[in-house]
């Protein structure tokens, strides 16, 4: 991961809280970000940012063109999650916190071993 400014580490909580899934299969929790084809280059600026991050795509399902960016892994735990667990908090945005917190509480064995 490069050194985030406080104006990226401030878009990439805004993205996730808006637009962003957090979840995850059943085995390790993960972060996704499906946005339609014309925001390829935030979605690459993204990947620049957290190198260990995927983007997949372009996808054409149901009349949509979307790709989706994928951190689970090093990718989520070692990189992302310390950001977004500084920036989304209740008072910021209940919801986003909210989400974010199930995701963590339901992967805590997988995040403590991963940052063990």
């Amino acid at each position: 991961m490069v050194d985030l400014t406080d104006l990226d580490r401030g878009i990439v909580a805004g993205l996730l809280i808006g637009q962003g899934s957090f979840g995850g299969d059943g085995r390790q929790p993960h972060v996704i970000l499906r946005m339609h084809v014309r925001h390829e280059v935030l979605l690459r600026w993204l990947v620049e940012r957290f190198p260990r991050s995927r983007l997949y795509g372009p996808y054409h399902h149901g009349g949509r063109s979307y790709f989706q960016w994928t951190a689970r892994g090093a990718a989520l735990v070692d990189d992302l999650l310390p950001v977004l667990e500084e920036i989304v908090t209740p008072h910021l945005d209940v919801h986003g916190a909210r989400r974010l917190a199930e995701m963590s509480d339901r992967y805590a064995d997988v995040i403590a071993r991963r940052r063990g």
